[in-house]
């Protein structure tokens, strides 16, 4: 496996990529850590909803979360149900530039599918837009499945990337859920086993 190393990109290397901006605007749908640190300039913030696709820590993290030694786990977007996130649209003029970031951001080991796929708005507009968004692809290495949660808190627990703490990336993604008042059962349940953990380390030290 093959990370990538990340570069800016040339002028000709943004005119040469394509976004739905050319009509519309360009609209990006977070499930993970974009929801709370997208790093780009937007100008609408909204929740969101997509469906077909539902919110899955089964992605192993080998640069942001983890290494190749020793993997994290991030979100991906998984087949089935549906998945309750952040719309952002992004300000005009940026298109080319956020799309460039987002995949130096993401596809550092070409581990999601790029997708344009139709969220709706939860603004109480009932809009729906096309929105960029990152789908797993369950033929990469990194592709993790339906991980029991016991396997997911060994994990969790201990791993570190450039990113940082997995434990952060986790905690922070079920906050801003609860904070969207969106109930992932299996997420909030794997929350709960953390959250009780660091606890107990604190009362022990």
């Amino acid at each position: 496996m093959r990370v990538k190393t990340p570069q800016m990109p040339t002028s000709a290397d943004r005119m040469g990529m394509t976004t739905n901006a050319d009509k519309n605007d360009l609209w990006v749908f977070g499930y993970g850590s974009l929801m709370w640190r997208p790093d780009f300039p937007f100008d609408v913030q909204s929740p969101a909803r997509l469906k077909g696709l539902h919110r899955a820590l089964c992605i192993y993290s080998v640069v942001h979360r983890g290494t190749f030694n020793a993997p994290g786990l991030v979100m991906g977007l998984a087949a089935g149900g549906e998945c309750h996130g952040v719309a952002f649209r992004v300000e005009r003029g940026a298109e080319n530039d956020t799309v460039a970031y987002l995949r130096q951001r993401e596809q550092v080991t070409d581990v999601y599918v790029e997708a344009y796929r139709p969220v709706t708005l939860s603004d109480g507009s009932g809009h729906t837009v096309k929105a960029l968004t990152f789908v797993t692809d369950p033929s990469h290495p990194q592709y993790a499945g339906a991980l029991d949660i016991e396997v997911q808190l060994e994990i969790v627990r201990s791993r570190r990337g450039q990113a940082g703490a997995n434990i952060d990336y986790v905690l922070n993604t079920v906050a801003h859920l609860e904070a969207l008042g969106t109930h992932d059962p299996s997420l909030f349940a794997l929350a709960a086993r953390l959250r009780r953990g660091a606890d107990d380390e604190e009362r022990g030290g």
